[in-house]
């Protein structure tokens, strides 16, 4: 059985322009130990999605279900999410700047999380604590650098420190949320070999969001391509980088640069659509140069396709149409 099973998720929104969709009807699902990587441009409603999914939005029409260990957490009331989020599901978001504090130190914010879920845990083993999860995700001299400000870490290093206050506890699920989008390639890579290395020792299991393809290749087992609020494409990150069956897949994967080759880059043509007023039909259908009369009027739903029973696909084309 999956860890994490999230059937038919939608999330809406209302503004003075009218009704945001920003998730329809997304379905997957995770298991332990496993790393699922979500893609698609911003806006696809990668971040969203996890949000709802953590109870992080308020003023929100959010339906569908996401049973984790058994449980459905869209079901949970506020006092027992609390409990969830930081012992058993954990997040490191984008911005580590604006997620820390400023006017706390590191260490203080690392203990006082450990203390809200270990009413019995001293301040003097919470600071023991924080100082060796600082170790661990490679801050030197974590003894003298608890004390400091999050200014006076650089960002690779407040990286780091978000993550392992989201380790703190051996969550058995840690959400990424583009947690290496500001970073120069150097950190990223410690950054995501860091993930990998927690992932191995405490079987965690970890759903990665990003909108970069090379760092997908490098960490998922499972993609989940997301455009226009909605899963386009599923598969295994081999099947998908090798034997994709969407058209938009095929426009990211076109859009990255070829190595060796001197070839112009072929981005997606137009922009993505309004999610207050979509278009009929296959959301993707005004950008696709596949696309024909029943892309314009029906909206595919996600069948099996290739070889692989996990492999998925929203598309109305042959299951060999949109190969390369």
């Amino acid at each position: 059985m999956a860890l994490l099973q999230v059937a038919d998720l939608r999330v809406a929104f209302n503004t003075p322009d009218g009704i945001v969709d920003a998730v329809r009807g997304l379905s997957f699902s995770v298991d332990a130990g496993r790393t699922l990587s979500l893609v698609g441009e911003s806006g696809s409603g990668k971040s969203v999605s996890m949000q709802a999914i953590m109870g992080l939005i308020r003023n929100a029409r959010i339906s569908g279900q996401a049973f984790f260990d058994g449980r459905d957490l869209l079901a949970l009331p506020a006092s027992a999410m609390r409990q969830v989020r930081g012992r058993q599901i954990s997040m490191v978001f984008q911005d580590p700047l604006s997620s820390l504090h400023p006017y706390y130190r590191i260490g203080w914010q690392i203990t006082e999380m450990l203390r809200a879920h270990d009413a019995t845990m001293s301040k003097r083993s919470a600071r023991a604590r924080a100082i060796e999860l600082l170790g661990q995700v490679g801050i030197p001299k974590a003894g003298r650098r608890i004390d400091d400000y999050p200014h006076q870490f650089s960002g690779g290093m407040r990286q780091r420190a978000m993550i392992a206050m989201a380790i703190a506890l051996n969550p058995k699920l840690l959400i990424a949320d583009e947690p290496t989008t500001a970073l120069d390639v150097s950190v990223q890579a410690q950054v995501l070999q860091l993930l990998r290395r927690v992932q191995q020792e405490f079987g965690t299991a970890i759903i990665f969001i990003t909108h970069d393809l090379g760092v997908t290749a490098g960490m998922a087992d499972e993609v989940l391509v997301m455009y226009a609020g909605e899963a386009m494409e599923q598969a295994g990150r081999r099947e998908l980088f090798y034997d994709y069956r969407h058209p938009y897949t095929e426009g990211l994967l076109f859009s990255l640069p070829a190595g060796g080759q001197r070839e112009r880059l072929q981005p997606i043509p137009g922009q993505p659509p309004s999610l207050i007023r979509m278009p009929p039909g296959c959301p993707f259908h005004p950008r696709c140069r596949y696309a024909f009369a029943r892309c314009r009027s029906e909206q595919p739903a996600a069948q099996k396709v290739g070889g692989d029973p996990g492999h998925l696909s929203a598309c109305w084309l042959p299951d060999s149409s949109a190969e390369a």
